[in-house]
């Protein structure tokens, strides 16, 4: 139960909260018509990718310095 807690503490940084919102919003933008699907795909791939990768290094050094 702890470690749900701690996660979904952990989901309510600025860095997610940008990333949800740039989600949602290109969402919206895609379903109007209001954007390419090629720009969506790639600013969406830059920002999750970006997301993903820095969670990556961070999980990294966690580790690292565990050891």
């Amino acid at each position: 139960m702890a470690m749900l807690i701690k996660r979904l503490c952990n989901l309510i940084t600025i860095k997610s909260l940008v990333t949800l919102l740039l989600t949602i919003m290109f969402n919206i933008l895609a379903y109007r018509g209001d954007i390419d699907s090629v720009v969506f795909v790639s600013v969406y791939n830059l920002v999750i990718g970006f997301y993903f990768g820095t969670q990556k290094t961070k999980d990294d050094s966690n580790k690292n310095s565990d050891s």
